[in-house]
């Protein structure tokens, strides 16, 4: 086993990583970038290192200075995370010729799993389902509106080199075709600095269900089961739980083995995921491969009793797996709400700044991963996740009345978090019942949560302090970009139309 790991990370998973590594006794390594210097993280390790400026790309986005300073410190390994270069074949191939040990799957693999249209071939020759489409990149408009043709509206535009919902367009016919492209490429090659783009047909409202591998560098590969990810916005996920709602057993199964034969067609070594779509007819498809740790590894981990992070290090130091499939056992429910810095009744626009209180929710089956305290200054730089809460229990009735309880014990004050729209999301009753897909948050959360209106004998006191605010505001000068009752900007929210606490309210 190593003696010294680098975690080239920040915030929570960085802190994640370095308990385990504790846990094994092998001494941690962080870096940090000037906004970061007061993070959990640097305080945690058992040696921190100042890596650059705030910009991703001077600090954690600098392969050759981590790769160096690995070296440096003698850090025999190093641990991505996820995000940041987690999936970037370079990188792993810098780790790879300096003699690093990349905490993850080989650079050839990443190159193989990161490029959609050569994974789809890839999946395609191994006899796994995938999305109707094409296998090759499209040029031009007139190239992209006869595949488009060919396959049949709606469509899907994505980027070929990556995803998390960069240069995806819907497209449902072929007006939108030519704008849509454009900015498609537009996106994936500032994402990504490749701006290939192809097609496939649209699966519409369907099931985002995951399979989490893990495979050793002597021929084992086990499947931990499902994760559910529909809850999402923008193709970001938001909610995540398991089992999922939406398998059957021999559903689950088929989709397992089916996750297993493509972690072993791509030469897959670590942790990672297969991810699927699943439509109304319950039918399955390779959608790609996530070629790192998930944020939503701890759902697997509370519902199966394995520790990921130990596993990805074992495998990496030459190891076995530690358990074979038949060891694999699933036990209970568990839910994750990520909560980000964004304000959900803004559309989760982003919220940065200083948390000026906190206080976390503990108890029974509670489990949280923060990246974030009192005193710290949200940096505008960065991703906005600053934990994630996690809850399980025996039934997933009791799971999401735990979860229930564990947000109404979460405080954070000083900047907008997402912690609201989770409260929301676990007393719908779509979500309650198992009864929802990827459209959920624009199609049953926003129609529901902004229309909401207040009990009548609050209605007159939320309007008097309303009507009272437009007047000192008519009374005073506004000053661009400041003062209290305006956004940045000096932009100033029309008196008919105010929020209250999260509640809309139409004041004529």
């Amino acid at each position: 086993m190593f003696k010294k790991v680098l975690v080239a990370n920040r915030g929570e998973i960085a802190i994640r990583v370095i308990r385990a590594l504790r846990e094994l006794e092998i001494s941690s390594a962080a870096i940090y970038s000037e906004a970061d210097r007061s993070s959990r993280h640097v305080r945690q390790a058992d040696e921190a290192h100042l890596i650059g400026p705030p910009a991703p790309g001077e600090s954690y986005l600098k392969i050759d200075a981590i790769v160096d300073h690995a070296k440096k410190i003698g850090a025999e390994a190093i641990h991505p995370g996820y995000g940041f270069l987690a999936e970037n074949a370079g990188f792993a191939r810098a780790c790879e010729d300096a003699g690093v040990v990349f905490i993850g799957p080989s650079s050839r693999t990443i190159a193989l799993v990161g490029d959609k249209m050569e994974a789809r071939k890839t999946m395609v020759a191994a006899g796994i389902p995938v999305v109707p489409g094409g296998d090759r990149p499209l040029s031009d408009d007139d190239e992209i509106q006869a595949e488009a043709e060919r396959i049949g509206f709606p469509v899907m535009l994505k980027a070929a080199a990556g995803g998390g919902g960069k240069g995806m367009r819907a497209i449902f016919s072929k007006d939108e075709l030519a704008a849509a492209a454009r900015a498609a490429r537009s996106e994936a090659g500032s994402a990504f600095a490749d701006d290939r783009i192809y097609l496939e047909k649209l699966i519409e409202k369907p099931r985002h269900v995951e399979f989490q591998i893990i495979a050793d560098s002597h021929g084992n590969v086990v499947h931990l089961g499902e994760r559910e990810c529909s809850i999402q916005r923008r193709h970001q996920k938001l909610v995540e739980e398991s089992p999922s709602t939406a398998l059957t057993k021999s559903l689950r199964a088929k989709m397992g083995e089916a996750a297993v034969k493509a972690a072993k067609a791509s030469g897959y070594v670590n942790a990672g995921t297969i991810e699927f779509l699943l439509d109304a007819n319950r039918e399955f498809y390779f959608l790609e491969v996530n070629a790192r740790l998930q944020v939503e590894h701890p759902v697997t981990e509370l519902v199966t009793g394995i520790d990921l992070v130990r596993e990805q290090l074992r495998v990496a130091a030459g190891e076995e797996l530690s358990f074979r499939q038949l060891d694999v056992f699933h036990r209970g429910s568990a839910i994750e709400c990520r909560i980000c810095a964004e304000d959900p009744e803004n559309n989760f626009f982003p919220s940065t700044g200083l948390i000026e209180r906190m206080r976390e929710p503990a108890g029974p089956g509670v489990r949280v991963e923060s990246g974030i305290h009192a005193g710290f200054d949200v940096p505008i730089y960065y991703d906005p996740l600053v934990s994630k809460l996690l809850a399980w229990a025996p039934t997933r009735d009791q799971a999401i009345e735990r979860m229930r309880r564990a947000l109404s014990e979460y405080n954070i004050e000083g900047i907008k978090t997402t912690i609201p729209f989770h409260k929301a999301v676990m007393e719908s009753e779509a979500f309650r019942s198992g009864d929802f897909d990827t459209s959920y948050v624009d199609e049953v959360f926003f129609p529901t949560y902004t229309g909401r209106t207040l009990p009548l004998p609050e209605v007159a006191a939320v309007a008097a302090a309303l009507v009272r605010d437009a007047e000192r505001e008519e009374a005073q000068p506004l000053a661009v970009g400041a003062g209290a009752g305006t956004s940045r900007g000096g932009w100033r929210q029309p008196p008919e139309r105010r929020t209250w606490g999260g509640w809309q309210l139409h004041l004529k």
